[in-house]
């Protein structure tokens, strides 16, 4: 009987701020992964409520990195040996076999990199036609948001230069680059995502700031003056 076929290492990367009253879910579904065979790195860029503690405790390493999305997981990806990246929300759950499902769909002829579809939790009755509407306008443009689970091969990453140094849109700038070497493989498993930004500012009022911001972003307002709007 031939031996079954080992799956390209999967390095998971997680930046954290703050993030205390999410670990504990948090920890125990990277746990899962962990005893998959995944490599897990949890990046904190500077936390004061014990996150890097509890994340040890967990069984977890943390590295530590400047403040900043992009800048965490651009250090996460350092340290990364996997040959395949994965940058995952610490509000964000993988579906099921989802490392399977990446080498499968990196195992395709000329496919780098893709996303899942994304389910946004919570009980307010926009938030599944918000997910929808991010599935099916990220299947046209190509575009990934970090809530949906961006994998990519290392080589690729860092052949690219990584994420850009940016305190906003950092997604959205990585998936534009990317973009012009392949167009994502977009898998309709879904990542399980809060809607507790949505939820937090009112779902509306969400939607009509994050459709501003991306307007801004794409006729060259920058980054930083869009995450002060943002705040």
């Amino acid at each position: 009987m031939p031996a079954p076929q080992q799956l390209p290492t999967l390095s998971i990367v997680v930046p954290v701020l703050n993030e205390a009253g999410q670990l504990p879910l948090l920890i125990e579904h990277l746990r899962c992964w962990q005893q998959r065979g995944c490599e897990v790195i949890l990046v904190d860029g500077g936390s004061l409520d014990g996150s890097i503690a509890m994340a040890e405790a967990g069984g977890f390493a943390v590295i530590t990195s400047d403040k900043g999305r992009a800048r965490q997981m651009n250090a996460g990806a350092r340290a990364a040996t996997g040959a395949i990246l994965l940058f995952l929300h610490a509000d964000s759950r993988l579906p099921e076999d989802a490392d399977t499902l990446i080498a499968q769909a990196l195992a395709v002829q000329g496919n780098n990199w893709g996303r899942f579809d994304v389910r946004l939790e919570g009980r307010h009755w926009m938030l599944p036609v918000i997910g929808w509407l991010m599935n099916w306008r990220s299947r046209l443009s190509g575009i990934a948001t970090g809530d949906q689970g961006i994998f990519v091969l290392a080589a690729t990453f860092h052949h690219i230069g990584g994420f850009a140094d940016q305190p906003l849109m950092e997604d959205i700038e990585l998936s534009a680059r990317l973009c012009r070497l392949r167009r994502p493989a977009c898998l309709r498993q879904k990542m399980n995502t809060s809607g507790r930004r949505w939820l937090q500012r009112g779902v509306w009022r969400t939607i009509w700031l994050m459709w501003r911001l991306r307007w801004a972003y794409w006729r060259g307002v920058p980054p930083a003056v869009l995450a002060e709007r943002y705040r």
